[in-house]
């Protein structure tokens, strides 16, 4: 005879923002709800994120913010809970928050407030949370799940997957979800980091180093994509929003091109120049929009020397070429250890847009950073968590 004890309706593995947020919505329902996870504290990576303030959405998030192998897969869940939804919840929680950039809200004190509303929505909801405890194995139990843990056996009829992805394997991430998947014949997409710091060939991080913590906005470019956001010279590399925004885009062997003065008539403004101080050089333009120290390297990197007298026309397009446009090949990025996000996961050409169950099995749920939805910098990320987890919630 099953142990009551032991039996819910709903197991949700991994506790973190989808997952409690998809606690919540099902205790809400009625159902009993059990989170596990093996994380001595829920919600780690909510608690790090945005800075230790957490961006927690972005009031300007659609679909277009988020890249997947299937795009239109994500477009159901975000609209039926919006920013404005998750804003609400806040609210009713009295959470002080500010809009840091265009969309972007943020705690004012701490990311805690955020990690305070899910587990209090869940304590509210009934939802029981259940930290240090691993899962070893799923299995059918005809009907509904068995799961086999460290502290023992558990069942349930409808079983949610909310473990993450593979970025920042020190905060406990690993490829469990994916596992489960595979287990349950589903296909996992490649996987790869996003949201991630660029390392440089040796060469050109020596040119750079001296520049490390360096900032200013540029615009990136790669394979058909842009963001005009700050950059960050460090010792290793090139990082900052705009170069974790373009890393998504990028694979292996990709050359990035950055626009140093985005919103500037380079041409222009030489051939100005020449013709109004024929004695000035690049490097006088260059210190006039760039940081002294970057302008001074950049210069030298390229070998710009002399009066713009001496430049005919066809060398100041040339300058302009590569101001507009630097070419830069990474030499890799900083991987899973510092990457925000992980690209790929369970194909969701599987699942249902609407429930997030898998399509030929209404009682096992993916939400979250475990499939193939991956958003923009900027809050995206935690919409999707808040949207999918809502979505599973309600059915499962």
């Amino acid at each position: 005879m099953a142990d009551p004890a032991s039996d819910y309706d709903v197991i949700i593995i991994g506790a973190g923002a989808a997952g409690l947020m998809c606690a919540a919505t099902a205790g809400y329902r009625g159902r009993r709800v059990l989170v596990l996870d093996h994380a001595k504290k829920p919600g780690r990576k909510i608690l790090m994120s945005g800075g230790g303030r957490c961006n927690f959405t972005n009031m300007n998030s659609t679909p277009a913010n988020f890249l997947s192998d299937n795009p239109h897969y994500c477009i159901s869940a975000l609209k039926r809970y919006t920013p404005q939804d998750f804003l609400d919840l806040v609210d009713r929680h009295g959470v002080e928050y500010e809009e840091k950039a265009p969309g972007q809200l943020f705690c004012q004190h701490s990311a805690k407030d955020i990690l305070d509303v899910l587990l209090t929505e869940c304590d509210w909801s009934g939802a029981e949370i259940r930290l240090k405890t691993t899962v070893t194995a799923v299995e059918e139990a005809h009907p509904g799940y068995r799961i086999t843990t460290n502290a023992g056996p558990l069942r349930c009829q409808s079983l949610v997957i909310a473990t993450g992805g593979l970025s920042i394997p020190t905060m406990g991430a690993t490829g469990f979800g994916y596992d489960i998947a595979r287990q349950f014949g589903l296909q996992v997409l490649p996987t790869r980091a996003g949201l991630v710091p660029f390392t440089l060939p040796q060469p050109l991080k020596e040119q750079l180093a001296p520049l490390s913590g360096v900032s200013y906005p540029v615009e990136a470019q790669c394979n058909g994509q842009s963001f005009r956001e700050p950059m960050l010279v460090t010792h290793r590399g090139l990082s900052g929003p705009a170069m974790l925004q373009i890393s998504s885009y990028w694979h292996p062997g990709d050359t990035l091109a950055i626009n140093l003065l985005p919103g500037q008539s380079i041409l222009n403004d030489l051939m100005a120049l020449r013709d109004e101080r024929p004695q000035a050089t690049v490097a006088h333009y260059l210190n006039q929009h760039l940081p002294r120290r970057f302008a001074q390297a950049f210069n030298d990197l390229q070998g710009w020397q002399g009066p713009l007298q001496g430049y005919r026309n066809s060398d100041i397009e040339q300058v302009a070429e590569v101001l507009e446009g630097w070419r830069v090949k990474p030499g890799g990025t900083e991987g899973y250890r510092t990457a925000e996000v992980t690209l790929g996961g369970v194909d969701t050409r599987q699942l249902s847009s609407k429930t997030m169950a898998v399509a030929d099995r209404p009682d096992i749920f993916f939400i979250g950073e475990v499939v193939d939805v991956t958003g923009h910098l900027g809050g995206h990320n935690f919409q999707w968590a808040w949207a999918s987890g809502v979505a599973a919630g309600n059915v499962a």
